[in-house]
């Protein structure tokens, strides 16, 4: 059956012409709300304005995404050629992701290999006592590539259209996920340093935090796809949004043995 485009006509061609949608004019506001109210939280004015932004963003999202899935399911618009758009898209989200990370390594190896007097000219700085790789660290790092493994198993079991292995394997993702979410909270609640402490404390903390923030959103991103799964959205040749949830995951993955090999090994 031919494609009919909104005004009517047969679509004579393989693209997606996106009809006109509130929610990135919605999705600005929300930001710009989100924006003022961190500022007056940082201010200590109010919070109300935060939680408020953060609502609106939340909602623009799910709904948002919401029609990205039906045009995508149920109204049949991700043709392959729109897919091939779709990959790339992805692929320089999570470069745009190594540029932010990369940010943060350039500032902790700036501090470590040049440290400074206020440092006491070594690295890690004079009165830090940094945590044991081999402890937590290390069982986090098997966790974390771990779950690598297991995204994979259910990527492989949804091509072999095997769809209990695709909900096993996503289920065990995600729980393997907050399990590392869980010890670095841990972790971080028993920190012999704090966030203000100096160099060291503000490059760990804001590294190896941005990356479990990754993490939560990874999180979320795999639960999602698990649901989308039960729901039967995935097809062994049509499966976008779980590509894109697996490669953001190895990412996720990449990063924290970037982390764990720099900040925890080698900065110990």
């Amino acid at each position: 059956m031919a494609d009919i485009d909104a005004g009517g006509h047969e679509q004579k061609h393989p693209y997606h012409l996106v009809e006109p949608s509130p929610w990135p004019v919605v999705c600005a506001a929300s930001v710009f709300v989100l924006a003022v109210g961190a500022i007056l939280f940082m201010h200590d004015v109010t919070s109300w304005v935060l939680y408020i932004g953060t609502a609106m963003l939340l909602f623009t999202m799910f709904r948002w995404w919401r029609d990205v899935v039906r045009e995508a399911t149920f109204e049949g618009h991700h043709t392959p050629t729109v897919q091939i758009g779709l990959r790339y898209g992805m692929a320089l989200f999570i470069a745009s992701e190594v540029m932010f990370f990369s940010a943060f390594f350039w500032a902790y190896f700036g501090a470590a290999l040049f440290p400074a007097e206020a440092t006491g000219g070594v690295w890690p700085p004079k009165g830090i006592e940094t945590f044991d790789v081999w402890d937590l660290p290390f069982l986090n790092t098997l966790i974390l590539l771990t779950s690598g493994v297991t995204v994979t198993w259910a990527h492989h079991a949804l091509i072999e259209d095997d769809r209990r292995g695709l909900l096993v394997g996503l289920a065990v993702t995600i729980g393997l996920g907050i399990t590392f979410t869980g010890i670095q909270a841990f972790e971080y609640s028993h920190a012999p340093f704090a966030f203000k402490g100096g160099i060291y404390p503000t490059t760990f903390f804001m590294a190896t935090g941005f990356h479990g923030f990754h993490v939560i959103i990874g999180t979320t991103f795999l639960t999602v796809c698990l649901y989308r799964a039960w729901k039967g959205h995935f097809k062994p040749d049509h499966h976008v949004g779980f590509e894109a949830c697996a490669w953001y995951w190895h990412f996720v993955d990449v990063v924290w043995l970037f982390l764990f090999t720099a900040i925890y090994w080698w900065g110990s």
